[in-house]
């Protein structure tokens, strides 16, 4: 991508362009597990859900893993949505972004990060040359969006977590990009605050996926001084990418 379409993409961001440092990644190198770590979310058991609970096997495809999330019926909120969220973009993408869950545009589209909020997502992927129809998947935590953009429940997260897990198995990502605090903080299984959890260099599962933290666009809409911050995540990400020898996305 060149300088003045970059400049371009930063300047809708609302942040001036800053150059992404050649310098190797020193950020500190963290587990999952050495951040605090959570217990798990609260198990939901096959006998609490009756029939409804799938069987996501480790070689379930795309076709049959979305007609699950289709007709899930895991938890409460398949009673209030329009129909769920599964994800967007390439399936074989290097890299994976994982926000909390869909709102009421998302709903109602069915693909995620759509809106104002959206819009600013696709304005910091492309400033990093991502796209979501070209090089990039986008997912949420959650596949129905919770009633009045609530934050999700701890069951509705553990109801969730098979079909995400298996869409990550599925793409295996070689960096993931963690968008907003809920996110964060589930992949994670911590409750350490978002502020401390960016800046470093997270794993995630066992293949050891690195992951990092972002703000959600939609805080950066609410708190535009913070999309810095946020440029500083994506400069992160990008040279942890090329030091697994991703080369350049831009």
């Amino acid at each position: 991508m060149g300088s003045e379409l970059r400049a371009q993409y930063l300047q809708a961001m609302g942040i001036d362009a800053w150059r992404l440092r050649a310098s190797s990644v020193d950020a500190q190198v963290v587990s999952a597990q050495a951040v605090n770590a959570r217990p798990c979310a609260v198990p939901v058991s096959s006998a609490s859900l009756g029939n409804t609970a799938p069987d996501i096997a480790t070689n379930t495809d795309w076709d049959v893993l979305q007609q699950h999330v289709a007709d899930c019926t895991r938890c409460d909120l398949h009673r209030t949505r329009t129909q769920t969220v599964f994800g967007v973009g390439n399936r074989t993408a290097d890299w994976l972004v994982i926000g909390e869950a869909p709102g009421a545009e998302e709903d109602k589209r069915g693909e995620p990060f759509v809106g104002r909020a959206g819009q600013l997502l696709d304005n910091m992927l492309a400033a990093i040359g991502l796209d979501r129809a070209r090089n990039v998947y986008i997912a949420n935590i959650l596949k129905c969006r919770p009633p009045n953009n609530r934050d999700p429940q701890a069951h509705e997260v553990a109801c969730c977590e098979p079909y995400l897990q298996q869409q990550i198995a599925l793409i295996q990502p070689r960096l993931i990009l963690a968008v907003g605090r809920i996110a964060a903080q589930n992949l994670l299984k911590t409750d350490v605050p978002l502020a401390r959890l960016r800046g470093r260099v997270h794993r995630y599962g066992e293949r050891q996926t690195p992951l990092i933290v972002t703000y959600h666009p939609a805080y950066l809409l609410r708190t535009p001084g913070d999309k810095r911050k946020a440029w500083e995540d994506l400069q992160l990400a990008v040279r942890v990418y090329r030091e697994l020898g991703g080369g350049a996305t831009a």
